[in-house]
């Protein structure tokens, strides 16, 4: 399940989805890019997405700026299986 949420910008975590806009491609899930990295720079929030040494995209805003984003729950942590109690019959 994915949640579209409401943030400030300085609360954009990596692996978050932003909406780029419609670019070239009409298809509306195209516009969604996963944020690859988070800096601030100058008192300003910069979001990249994609890789940094081929095609990426920048996205500059204030640190309390509201943005929307798709966020993913975090994965289960993996938990080792409790072991089996033994059934005793007490006589």
């Amino acid at each position: 399940m994915t949640n579209k949420i409401a943030v400030a910008a300085s609360a954009v975590r990596i692996n978050d989805h932003i909406y780029s806009g419609t670019g070239t491609n009409d298809h509306p899930t195209f516009a969604w890019e996963t944020v690859t990295e988070v800096r601030v720079e100058d008192g300003l929030i910069l979001l990249i997405t994609g890789n940094l040494k081929g095609p990426h995209g920048e996205f500059w805003f204030e640190p309390d700026e509201e943005i929307v984003v798709i966020r993913y729950p975090e994965p289960a942590a993996v938990r080792a299986p409790l072991p089996k109690a033994h059934a005793k019959h007490g006589h």
